[in-house]
C-alpha cells in the first residue's frame, strides 16, 4: 500500500509533536516534599529505581533521635529546585548563593570545598585526582548555609558544582572583557548545582540545620546513626607481613611486649589462607596448624585477631559447589564473584565464615579490593544472577560485604570493627573504616577531614617512611584517627623501626590508649546523635564567624585572616567537641593554627594558646599540636590497656569557665546498649566559694552500667 507525501508528512508531524509534548509534560512536573522526620524531607522525581542505597543497607532511620534535634524548616526555596526527566535521564538543579560553600560529594583527598568542581561519582580506587572516582562516592553534599542534599541513586552520577552558567540564571555573572578587565575569570560564577542521573527518576532528600553539623547529623541518623565500635577496636592495631606463620606472629607480639608498646589488634594478611587471589577463606594448615589455639593465646594477652579477605573465591574453596549458582558471569584474578545481593550467597558464605572463623574467636575482617581500578574489578558488562546491573553492584558491593559481616557478629551479640576499601550512602552504621594504597600524608589528612561530611570513616594508616621524622609525624596523626594502625604487610616495619624516635612513637601510642574513654564517648555521640567523631573545622560552631575585634587586630601582612578564612582548611580538624588536632608534616618546624571563637589551651601544658585567632606553633618533634577549648573536660584511662569491667579514670579539665561533659558507659563489646543497657554519666566542674575548681560525676542510673572505678582530677589550667 502506498501513502501520499502529504499523509507521510502528517504522520511524522504527529510523532514529533507527541514526543515534544511528552517531553514538555515531564518538564512541568513539580516536586512534592514529604516530611519524613524533623528536618528531613523526601521527594520523588519520575520513576525512581526500586534498588537504592537505603533499600540495600536495610538499616532503619533513627527517627526518634532526629525528632529530638532542634526544629528545622525547609531550608531551600522550593520553586528554585528544578527537575526534568527526558532522554531516559533525570536532570536536577539546586540553587546556590554567591558566597555559599559546598562540602561532601565523596571521599576527596585534595579538596575540601567542592564548589567549582565537576565530578562523576563512581566507586573506584582513588587515582590521585578528585574527580568523583573514589572509595566512597557518596552523593550527599552539605552547605555552609546549614542544609544537606542527598541523591539516592546507585548509578554513576554527574555533578556540576557551581560551574554551569545558565541563560535563565537568576544571578548571572558579570560579562567582562578579557582584553581590558583584570577581573575577568576563566571560571565565571554560577548560581546552581546541576546533577545528571542516568535513570528515569530518583529519590531526593533534603536535610535541615540550622547548622552544617546539624544537617550532617540528620543525614547520619537517617542512615541508622554512626557505628559504635567495641572498645578494643579503638586501641593500637598492627598488621603483620603477608606470609607470616603462627610462630612469627607470636614473636611479633613478643616484640611489642619487649618494647613496652601497646597492642590491641593483630592483623593477618593474605597468607593466613590456604590460597588467596583468589581466596578460600580457610586456614593454611602449614603456617597455622592450630588457629583456634593461636587466637585463644592472643586473646589471653588482650589481643584481638583481624583477618584479610577479598571478594573473589577460589575454585578450590570448600563451599564453591553450592555457591556456583550465585556467582557473576566474569571472574577477577581467576576467582568467582559472589552476588551479595542474594540471600543464598549470604547464607553460604556467612555460614562458612561463622563456623570456621567467628566461632573460633576471629574478631573482624579487613575487606580488600572491592573498590575498583577497572582492571581489578568486574567490567560493567558483567551479568549477576540477581539481575542487578553491574554498575549498581560496583557502587554498592563494599557496603553489601559490610552488611553481611555486621549481621554475622550481631547474631553472636558481638560488636566488630574492621577495614574496607569501598562504601557508599546508607552504610554509616556499619563498623568499618576505609583505607587504601595511596600514601600521601597531607592528602590523608584532607580525606580524614572530608570523611566527616559524608557519614563514613577513614584511617591515615602508617606503612613505611623514608625518615624518622616522617615516621613519627605519621604515627602522631594516625593515633588521632578512627583506627590507629601500623600496616606492615609489605615491608615488616615495626613501631620501633626508627630507634631515634622510638620513645616519642610509644608516647603517642600510649596517649591514644589513654584517650579511649574520650574517643569512645565521641563514637557514642556518633551512634546516638549522628555527630561524626572526627570533624572538619567547617562543622565547628564559631570557626568561620570571627569577632570584629579579632579581625581588627590581625596584621594583614603577617597574618591575613580575611584571606586565610576563604581558603580551604585541610590540615587541622576536631576530635569530638573538645580537642583540636593540628598535624605537622615532614620538613615542618612550625605551622599556623586557626582557633575558633573562644579561648583554647595547650593539651600538654594547660597554658592559654590563644583566643579566636591564628597562632603560630613550634612544637618540636615530640608532640603533635593538640588544643582544648575553654571548659574542655577530657576523661582519660589511667592505664594503656583496654579495660573490661571497672576502669579507673583521670579526668582532665582545661580553661577558666565552669563546664559539664557527658561520659558514655556500657559493656564495650555487645549490642546490649541497643536495649538500653548503657549510661551517660555527667561530669561537672565548678568553682567553690573560694574560687577553686571542684569536680563531680553523677551516679549511674539504677540497673545501668557502672564501670567507672577510682577517679582522679587534674585541673590543667593554673
Amino acid at each position: 500500500m502506498k501513502y501520499s507525501p502529504r499523509f507521510l508528512f502528517y504522520i511524522v508531524f504527529i510523532t514529533i509533536a507527541t514526543f515534544f509534548s511528552m517531553d514538555a509534560k515531564s518538564q512541568k512536573a513539580s516536586l512534592h516534599w514529604k516530611k519524613m522526620a524533623n528536618g528531613v524531607w523526601k521527594a520523588e522525581v519520575g520513576k525512581p529505581e526500586l534498588i537504592n542505597f537505603l533499600t540495600i543497607s536495610g538499616v532503619p532511620p533513627k527517627t526518634a533521635a532526629i525528632n529530638n534535634m532542634p526544629l528545622a524548616t525547609f531550608p531551600i526555596t522550593e520553586n528554585e529546585i528544578k527537575v526534568e526527566v527526558y532522554d531516559g535521564k533525570t536532570y536536577l538543579r539546586f540553587p546556590l548563593d554567591k558566597n555559599e560553600k559546598i562540602f561532601g560529594l565523596g571521599l576527596n583527598f585534595k579538596t575540601v570545598e567542592q564548589r567549582g568542581r565537576i565530578l562523576k561519582l563512581h566507586e573506584d580506587h582513588y587515582g590521585g585526582i578528585d574527580n568523583g572516582r573514589t572509595h566512597a562516592p557518596i552523593p550527599f553534599y552539605v552547605s555552609s548555609k546549614g542544609y544537606g542534599v542527598f541523591i539516592n541513586s546507585t548509578r554513576y552520577i554527574d555533578i556540576w558544582v557551581g560551574t554551569g552558567v545558565r541563560v535563565d540564571s537568576k544571578n548571572p555573572p558579570d560579562v567582562r572583557d578579557r582584553n581590558t578587565d583584570k577581573k575577568w575569570s576563566a571560571s565565571p560564577y554560577s548560581d546552581n548545582i546541576e546533577v545528571l542521573v542516568p535513570t528515569e527518576g530518583v529519590e531526593l532528600f533534603v536535610f535541615g540545620g540550622p547548622t552544617t553539623l546539624d544537617a550532617v547529623s540528620r543525614f547520619n541518623l537517617y542512615q541508622g546513626g554512626g557505628c559504635l565500635p567495641p572498645k578494643w577496636g579503638l586501641g593500637f592495631w598492627h598488621r603483620t607481613p603477608t606470609l607470616f606463620n603462627a610462630e612469627q606472629l607470636l614473636n611479633e607480639v613478643e616484640g611489642f611486649t619487649k618494647h613496652q608498646f601497646p597492642l590491641t589488634v593483630i592483623g593477618l594478611e593474605p597468607g593466613w589462607q590456604s590460597k588467596s587471589y583468589p581466596c578460600t577463606y580457610d586456614w593454611d594448615s602449614g603456617r597455622f596448624p592450630d588457629p583456634k589455639g593461636l587466637i585463644k593465646t592472643l586473646k589471653d594477652k588482650g589481643i584481638y585477631t583481624n583477618l584479610w579477605i577479598n571478594p573473589y573465591i577460589s575454585p578450590e574453596a570448600k563451599f564453591m559447589n553450592v555457591l556456583k549458582p550465585f556467582i557473576a558471569s566474569h571472574t577477577v584474578w581467576s576467582g568467582y564473584i559472589p552476588d551479595y545481593s542474594m540471600k543464598q550467597t549470604n547464607d553460604i558464605i556467612g555460614n562458612h565464615l561463622t563456623k570456621n572463623l567467628l566461632d573460633i574467636g576471629v574478631s573482624g575482617f579487613k575487606m580488600d579490593e572491592n573498590d575498583g581500578f577497572d582492571f581489578w574489578l568486574w567490567p560493567d558488562v558483567t551479568k549477576f544472577p540477581s539481575k542487578i546491573p553491574a554498575e549498581i553492584m560496583r557502587q554498592t558491593y563494599g557496603m553489601m560485604m559490610q552488611k553481611l559481616n555486621t549481621n554475622l557478629y550481631r547474631a553472636k551479640n558481638q560488636r566488630t570493627y574492621g577495614l574496607v576499601r569501598a562504601t557508599n550512602a546508607g552504610a554509616s552504621s556499619f563498623p568499618f573504616v576505609i583505607y587504601n594504597d595511596y600514601y600521601s600524608h597531607r592528602d590523608f589528612i584532607t580525606a580524614l577531614i572530608n570523611s566527616s561530611f559524608i557519614g563514613t570513616l577513614w584511617t591515615p594508616e602508617v606503612r613505611s617512611s623514608g625518615s624518622a621524622e616522617d615516621w613519627l609525624r605519621r604515627m602522631q596523626t594516625v593515633c588521632f584517627s578512627p583506627i590507629a594502625m601500623l600496616n606492615a604487610w609489605a615491608d615488616g616495619t615495626k613501631p620501633w623501626t626508627f630507634p631515634e624516635v622510638e620513645k616519642e612513637v610509644a608516647d603517642v601510642a600510649n596517649l591514644r590508649m589513654q584517650l579511649i574513654p574520650y574517643l569512645y564517648t565521641c563514637f557514642a555521640e556518633y551512634a546516638f546523635y549522628g555527630r561524626p567523631p572526627i570533624r572538619a573545622m567547617n562543622l565547628v560552631d564559631g570557626f568561620s564567624v570571627m569577632s570584629k575585634e579579632t579581625i581588627a587586630k590581625v596584621d594583614s601582612e603577617k597574618n591575613p585572616y580575611a584571606i586565610a578564612s576563604k581558603k580551604e582548611i585541610k590540615d587541622q580538624y576536631m576530635m569530638g567537641d573538645n580537642l583540636l588536632i593540628a598535624p605537622l608534616f615532614t620538613g615542618d618546624t612550625s605551622r599556623k593554627v586557626i582557633l575558633p571563637i573562644g579561648k583554647w589551651y595547650d593539651f600538654y601544658t594547660g597554658e592559654l594558646a590563644g583566643e579566636s585567632e591564628i597562632i603560630s606553633v613550634t612544637p618540636g618533634l615530640a608532640h603533635i599540636p593538640v588544643f582544648v577549648r575553654d571548659g574542655g573536660i577530657i576523661p582519660m584511662a589511667v592505664t594503656n590497656t583496654i579495660a573490661e569491667g571497672k576502669f579507673d579514670l583521670a579526668i582532665r579539665y582545661y580553661g577558666q569557665k565552669e563546664a559539664s561533659y557527658n561520659l558514655y558507659d556500657d559493656d564495650g563489646k555487645t549490642f546490649d546498649y541497643e536495649k538500653g543497657d548503657f549510661s551517660w554519666r555527667t561530669i561537672k566542674v565548678k568553682r567553690d566559694q573560694k574560687g577553686k575548681f571542684q569536680g563531680t560525676i553523677s551516679e549511674a542510673d539504677k540497673g545501668k552500667p557502672n564501670n567507672i572505678g577510682k577517679l582522679t582530677w587534674e585541673f590543667k589550667t593554673k
